[in-house]
């Protein structure tokens, strides 16, 4: 067994000083400083690494600290920048646990963020300036506020550029600014509801620290959410927006194949085909990259399980699918069955400011839900969901959305491979009553619903919607890639008259032999539906090799 694992870990001096396993990142501290961007945004899925290179930048940069035996070996300290080492003030802020149901909550989650950090300046500083300074009196004035129940959020808007004026005072030497999971806050008032009474203050906050602030050195802040040109941003419009499709930063958030593959061999276990299925397939600036939470999980449980699944979901992603209009749908269809889509991706505007398809293609992007195959035109893109992971997590998101139990899924798929088609047909009726609403709202809603659910069987069949075959093309085909299972296709019908279209439905898949292609058994499905009330018909069939 090798070095502990930093499961949940995410504090750089921890990691490097009790010899946890760590795969060096560090010579991002030189494209950091190469780049000299004032302001800059990373924006990277949840799980990704964010704190632990934000933690490794405070380390190597904070002035107050010797930091020279957490960088001995790492690869910085090989390039010239290594004698910038504790060379500037650092402010840190991580924003990743400022989620709260109210505005007053909130405000009080932020108050304490900001206090650690005006603390730790003032042990520094105590004493540096006379009582009757307007240096001493803004910077304790600050901290008074902070300490105050009372005070209202507007107070707080000048908390990080004061911050700065006092640190560059003291130091002589601008400060970099480094704000962790910048957008959580942000989130979290779109999520309970108060998002227009705090969007002034957020404006006025960033926008104070980032924007035309002297005292600034350098700042760099990193979420999920990218950057938006209207709205809370508008102040802030100098930013530089580094999201999943730029080069920029792609190496040092999340792992790559060669780091995969050391990490996996380090506790006895290899990068092979179930692995890449399973965990690979994200595309960050062109490079192949393994979200390291899952690694580093099956690293030490060996099995290959949906770890990300588990981690916080994101409310904003679930929300608008939940409103999103037929013409998504129409492409997630593709994306469900395995398959690559092009669509209008725009990711200069975040879909919290203006929701629609192309904001929501973007969101899903930035989430690390879909990944960009390869760019097609400036405003257009090819994606597909990476891996069997994340196509669990839309399964979730699926069943979230429409009202279903991943229980009841689970067990009426099971009743089908075991040809208990009244139980599966019974567990069917409940589903489809369950999400009507969801149904209602959409053409061709009931193939969708199917294809959602269908999700959670990636692994045992290769998933395929409007497949051409036989003499046309099948709704959906579910092809066994294990022994002893079932091939299945499934064809849908909509109108009154239920008892007889789900008969026409099954004379389809027969009299187009949709099946010719397929290997063993194969069931055939012909389901009819009237809004809540649906009718099935079934039959057995064993094609002819081909």
């Amino acid at each position: 067994m090798g070095r502990p694992l930093p499961i949940g870990i995410d504090d750089f001096e921890k990691v490097r000083s009790e010899g946890y396993y760590y795969v060096d990142k560090s010579l991002m501290i030189q494209d950091f400083i190469e780049m000299k961007d004032e302001a800059a945004l990373i924006a990277r899925p949840r799980r990704f690494g964010k704190t632990m290179n934000m933690r490794m930048l405070q380390a190597f940069f904070d002035i107050s600290r010797d930091s020279r035996p957490l960088f001995a070996g790492l690869q910085i300290m090989a390039t010239p920048y290594a004698g910038q080492i504790n060379s500037r003030p650092v402010i840190f802020l991580t924003l990743k646990d400022c989620k709260a149901a109210s505005e007053e909550d909130l405000c009080q989650l932020l108050k304490m963020e900001l206090y650690r950090e005006y603390l730790r300046y003032e042990k520094q500083i105590r004493g540096h300036w006379a009582e009757d300074s307007y240096e001493y009196r803004d910077f304790y004035g600050m901290i008074e506020t902070l300490r105050d129940p009372k005070a209202p959020l507007v107070r707080l808007t000048p908390a990080i550029r004061m911050l700065t004026e006092a640190a560059k005072n003291f130091y002589q030497i601008p400060p970099v600014l480094l704000i962790d999971e910048y957008d959580q806050p942000i989130m979290s008032s779109y999520e309970y509801g108060y998002h227009d009474p705090v969007e002034p203050f957020f404006s006025g906050f960033f926008g104070q620290a980032m924007k035309g602030n002297s005292s600034l050195g350098q700042a760099l802040l990193t979420g999920v959410q990218r950057v938006a040109k209207e709205s809370i941003f508008s102040q802030f419009n100098n930013t530089q927006v580094y999201t999943v499709t730029d080069p920029q930063y792609a190496r040092y958030f999340g792992l790559d194949e060669k780091e995969t593959e050391l990490l996996l061999q380090d506790y006895g276990l290899a990068l092979n085909d179930d692995v890449r299925r399973m965990y690979d397939g994200y595309r960050i600036g062109g490079n192949s990259m393994y979200n390291p939470w899952s690694i580093l999980n099956y690293a030490k449980r060996g099995q290959l399980e949906n770890y990300w699944v588990k981690t916080s979901a994101n409310f904003l992603v679930r929300d608008a699918m939940s409103r999103a209009n037929q013409n998504f749908w129409n492409r997630f269809d593709r994306l469900a069955a395995g398959e690559e889509t092009e669509v209008w991706l725009t990711l200069d505007t975040s879909y919290a400011e203006r929701d629609s398809n192309h904001t929501l293609w973007g969101l899903l992007v930035n989430a690390g839900y879909l990944t960009v195959v390869r760019r097609e035109t400036p405003e257009t893109a090819v994606v597909k969901i990476p891996n069997g992971e994340v196509m669990a997590e839309f399964n979730n998101l699926v069943s979230e959305i429409a009202g279903i139990e991943v229980l009841d899924l689970k067990q009426m798929f099971d009743a089908l491979m075991r040809r208990d088609f009244d139980r599966f047909f019974s567990l069917y009726q409940m589903v489809v009553i369950s999400c009507t609403s969801y149904m209602d709202a959409r053409e061709n809603a009931y193939h969708m619903l199917f294809l959602g659910m269908c999700i959670s069987l990636r692994g045992a069949y290769r998933v395929s919607s409007n497949l051409e075959s036989g003499y046309g093309r099948s709704d959906i085909t579910l092809e066994a890639l294990l022994p002893g299972y079932p091939n299945v296709i499934v064809e849908f019908k909509q109108g009154p008259d239920i008892d007889t279209l789900k008969d026409v439905a099954l004379r389809q898949i027969l009299d187009n032999r949709y099946y010719v292609g397929l290997t063993g058994e194969t069931i055939c499905v012909g389901l009819a539906h009237d809004k809540k009330r649906c009718a099935m018909s079934q039959m057995v069939v064993m094609p002819p090799e081909t």
